[in-house]
């Protein structure tokens, strides 16, 4: 069953946010001014060279970090007045997430790595079926009992990304999900985050270099010169 739409507040909001680290005792700008709203069920692909700040941005929506100034709003809340457990707990079952790198724990098996956010040893017999249906739902049924290193690159991906939904999180995030995959397998990979975001209507944000993958995904944000822009 799929979730209502929600027309109410964007899952997450950046205002005028900005981001600078320290490098000895001189600041480096890395985002400015960054205004950006993600709506249930809305996919967007951002893009840029690398090092224009693609990955800091990430972080800031997903509250991996914070940012230097501006707001990042979760569903109308200000994230820097949440308490950490609080922000903790948005982290853990409302923002899912998906690296280039599947990091998959090579002692467990599919469903445990499936299983990780929800505390294996907690879960219940629903949480267990939830994972097994969304793995059957990617192609992985008879994938189960196997161990990471039995199974081809592009399966622990669809692993990783049925591990990034089974706390049903409204905002899912994708940094570089397909750099690891070759050119079939990444379209594959494209192909199945579009049809789930359809199907649990969350919203999705890929990182990518892969222009083509950016297209698949929808409307498309550039990162270029600290700022973001649509592109037109």
């Amino acid at each position: 069953m799929t979730r209502p739409m929600t027309t109410s507040k964007p899952v997450v909001e950046l205002q005028g946010v900005s981001k600078e680290y320290k490098s000895g005792p001189q600041s480096v700008l890395v985002l400015k001014d960054v205004n950006l709203a993600i709506n249930a069920g809305e996919r967007l692909a951002v893009v840029g060279p690398s090092g224009s700040g693609k990955s800091t941005l990430l972080n800031l929506i997903g509250t991996l970090d914070t940012p230097t100034s501006g707001r990042v709003l979760f569903k109308g809340r200000d994230v820097a007045k949440l308490s950490a457990k609080d922000v903790a707990r948005v982290r853990n079952r409302d923002i899912g997430f998906i690296f280039q790198q599947h990091h998959l724990l090579p002692q467990y098996t599919v469903l445990e790595n499936v299983l990780v956010p929800t505390l294996i040893a907690e879960a219940t017999p629903r949480v267990v079926k939830r994972a097994e249906e969304l793995l059957d739902r990617v192609g992985l049924a008879d994938r189960v009992d196997h161990r990471p290193g039995e199974i081809s690159g592009g399966e622990r991906q669809r692993v990783a990304v049925v591990r990034a939904l089974i706390n049903r999180p409204s905002l899912l995030l994708a940094d570089e999900p397909t750099g690891s995959l070759n050119q079939q397998g990444a379209a594959e990979l494209a192909q199945l985050l579009i049809e789930l975001n359809k199907e649990f209507e969350m919203a999705l944000l890929v990182v990518t270099h892969s222009t083509s993958i950016a297209e698949r995904i929808g409307r498309i944000f550039e990162l270029r010169d600290r700022a973001l822009q649509p592109r037109k």
